[in-house]
This record gives structure tokens, C-alpha cells and sequence, in this order.
């Protein structure tokens, strides 16, 4: 490993995913540049009663291959689940033999929005109905949000650096920023990172709800979600998770590892203005984006393509797109901008990792993914957003933007590798 932080490069060489697209990274994309849709009805309970009745829901899940027993699964929450699944899957897909390596500088970075919201629902009933007495001993275990990132660690004996971010829909581009800083910071020369979300409960529905922050387009749900346009109402929740793994180069050649991809700029920044408003004209977004240039050494000319954080909602997105245009000048019109949450829906804390492999994806490909559902583009929203067909071109550098209510910004830059 280079002894000068700035020397060291960090690579991606494993993904996985689980999504309301699929839960094989290749399913995933050939769903995704393909324009389909992984939205409907609710179906996890009766939503009846609900505003928004509709969700982008993970299908058929089985957790079982990358848990040690059936009972590890039961004291896990939902959200677990699909972080420890991502994260095993970006395991096999690295080809690391954890035998051959230090686990004590192999990581853990996967963190979550809301955490275990399945199991307060539920553990809340009992205590209502049944009494103090009836509450599960792992309702906390179950529940605190940290614990994909730790049952990952305990299962696969990794002792390097372990944490769990929490930012909100910002969450697991943290996580791989932080990841990325760590690695180059030589703290660790591998870091499992990423974020998971299960918050299609009533509670969770409910509380978007009452916020009047979710799409009503019940009627409609496969194309309820949709960034930029003009018709657009709010927001879809999804869940599911994204992990990636991130490996210091010298690391990843020395054990002949395939490399996908370069991470190479990290930008974190505070709208410090309002709970879940963005800044007015996106100028904390801006900001975010800058820094991840400048850490990257990259000009805006070099950006090929960006993962908008286009959640569909009618301020958020014309915040990004002012934000764009005040980073990247005449390059804004040039480059292409897409919002992947048309067809997952937002997966919130799960977002970002998901989206970054989607844009690791495009790099390989050099295939740009579609923002479906985009008929009728808000005069507003006026940048080149990749409408509802995949686009087959260059893709030599990415940025992948996420934003999270209390105003957390995370951007990250990658870009194809070169040896």
C-alpha cells in the first residue's frame, strides 16, 4: 500500500443489490435499462385507509443464503435482511477469499435511514396488547439501525473499521464517501459499504403521508414516480438495499481482483435551512458537488453522465436541477442527467448504493439509465434527463448525488479505471 494517503486509490470490485427490480446485480440492470417498473399496489398490509396506497415492494425475497441459520434470520428485522443479503452477494462478487486476507483491516460500513421500523410496529402491538412482559428480548438488537453493518461483521468475522451512517436518504452515499476516505486514509484496505431501508408499514406509509410528501397516483402506480415531469406529486417509497465493495488498488491487483470502477471524489455538505426543504436553489447541492470535483481533480467537463437524487417531488427537483446548472455551467447542457427512483421508487437510506451501482453499471456498459416516466418535463426542469429509453454512449466519469431531509448532501464521483 502507498504510505501517502493522496497516492491511494480505492476501487470498486463487488456489488449487490436487492430491489423491487430484482436481487441479482444483472437482473437489477437489465430491469433497469430496460424501462421497467417496480411499483404497485401495496400488498404487506391493507392500505385501504392510506393516502398513498401504493409502494415499490422487494418480491420473493429469501434471505437464507447469506444468514449462518433459519434463527439468526428470525431475530433479524426485515431491513437486516437485505443489508446482510447485499452485502453477501458484493462478497461473492469480489471472489474474496475472507481465509486469505487480514479480516482486521476488512470493514463494514452499511447503514440505514430509519432502521427497524418493521419491528417497533410490531413490538409496539404486544406491548399494548399483551404487556410489558411480552416484549421480545431482541426488540433492540432487532430494531437500532446498526445492525446489518454489525451482523455482516459478526458473520463473516471482518474486524476492520465497522460503522453505520445515518443521514437520512443521504445515508449509504455517506457510507461509501466515508468508506472511501477510510481506505485512503489507510485505515482499512477493504470496506463492504452500503444502505438498507423496509419502511413499507403503516407506520412508515402513514408518516410520509401525514407529511403530504407521497404520490396519490393510486390508479396509476407504474407511473406514479416521475423525476422532472411537469405532472409529477411526490414521492414512491421502495426498500431494499445496495452494497459495494470498496478495495485499495494495490489490494485488488495483488489478489487478481476484477475492478468495476474508480471511486475518486467524495463531497459532504449541511443545507443548514430547513427539515426537509433543500436550500433555495439548491446552493447546498452545489456545494456538495464542488468539493467531490475538487477532491477528485476533475473539471465539470470531464462528468459524462449524473444519478440525480429526483425524487419526484415538485421542490426537490428543480432544486437539483438549478444546483447542476450552477456547478457546471455551459457543461450542464452537454452532459446527461438521469433519476433511476422512477422505476425503484426511493429506497431512502438504501438509495444511494443502489443508485451507485447503477451508475458503476453505466461505466462498464457505457449505458446510461432512463428517468421513465417523463412525458411531460417541467419548463423548470430543462437539462438533458435521459427520458424513458436507456442511452447507448461514452460514460468515462459519473457523479452520483443524494440528499437527505435535515439537509444532509452527499455526492460521489467515479470513474472507468485505468490501470
Amino acid at each position: 500500500m502507498a504510505s501517502n494517503w493522496t497516492e491511494r486509490r480505492v476501487v470498486v470490485t463487488g456489488m449487490g443489490v436487492v430491489t423491487p427490480l430484482g436481487h441479482q446485480l444483472e437482473t437489477f440492470w437489465q430491469n433497469l435499462i430496460t424501462g421497467k417498473c417496480g411499483i404497485g399496489p401495496i400488498t404487506h398490509f391493507d392500505a385501504a385507509a392510506f393516502d398513498c396506497r401504493i409502494a415499490a415492494q422487494v418480491k420473493d425475497f429469501d434471505p437464507t443464503p447469506a444468514f449462518p441459520s433459519p434463527k439468526e434470520i428470525r431475530r433479524t428485522d426485515r431491513f437486516t435482511q437485505f443489508g446482510v443479503y447485499a452485502a453477501h452477494q458484493a462478497l461473492l462478487d469480489s471472489g474474496m477469499d475472507l481465509s486469505k486476507v487480514n479480516c482486521d483491516e476488512i470493514g463494514a460500513f452499511i447503514g440505514s435511514g430509519i432502521g427497524g421500523l418493521y419491528t417497533t410496529e410490531e413490538q409496539h402491538k404486544i406491548l399494548l396488547n399483551r404487556g410489558p412482559g411480552r416484549i421480545s428480548p431482541f426488540m433492540i438488537p432487532m430494531l437500532i439501525l446498526n445492525m446489518a453493518s454489525g451482523m455482516f461483521s459478526m458473520y463473516y468475522k471482518l474486524r476492520g473499521p465497522n460503522v453505520a451512517t445515518c443521514s437520512a436518504c443521504a445515508t449509504s452515499t455517506h457510507a461509501l464517501g466515508e468508506a472511501w476516505r477510510t481506505i485512503k486514509m489507510g485505515d482499512a484496505v477493504a470496506i463492504f459499504a452500503g444502505g438498507c431501508e423496509a419502511t413499507i408499514v403503516p407506520l412508515g406509509i402513514g408518516g410520509f403521508c401525514a407529511m403530504k410528501a407521497m404520490s396519490t397516483r393510486n390508479d396509476d402506480p407504474q407511473h406514479a414516480s416521475r423525476p422532472f415531469d411537469v405532472h409529477r406529486d411526490g414521492f414512491v417509497m421502495g426498500e431494499g438495499a445496495g452494497v459495494l465493495c470498496l478495495e485499495e488498488l494495490e489490494h485488488a491487483k495483488k489478489r487478481g481482483a476484477r475492478i468495476y470502477a474508480e471511486i475518486v471524489g467524495y463531497g459532504n455538505t449541511a443545507d443548514a435551512n430547513h427539515i426537509t426543504a433543500p436550500a433555495p436553489e439548491g446552493e447546498g447541492a452545489a456545494r456538495c458537488m464542488k468539493m467531490a470535483l475538487r477532491n477528485a481533480g476533475l473539471n465539470p467537463a470531464d462528468i459524462s453522465y449524473i444519478n440525480a437524487h429526483g425524487t419526484s417531488t415538485p421542490q426537490g427537483d428543480i432544486c437539483e436541477t438549478q444546483a447542476v446548472k450552477a456547478v457546471f455551467g455551459d457543461h450542464a447542457r452537454k452532459l446527461a442527467v438521469s433519476s433511476t427512483k422512477g422505476a425503484t421508487g426511493h429506497m431512502l437510506g438504501a438509495a444511494g448504493a443502489v443508485e451507485m451501482t447503477a451508475c458503476v453499471m453505466a461505466l462498464q456498459h457505457n449505458i446510461m439509465p432512463p428517468t421513465i416516466n417523463l412525458q411531460n418535463p417541467d419548463p423548470l426542469c430543462d437539462l438533458d434527463y435521459v427520458a424513458n429509453t436507456a442511452r447507448q454512449a461514452p460514460v468515462n466519469a459519473i457523479v452520483n448525488n443524494s440528499f437527505g431531509f435535515g439537509g444532509h448532501n452527499a455526492s460521489i464521483i467515479a470513474k472507468k479505471f485505468a490501470g
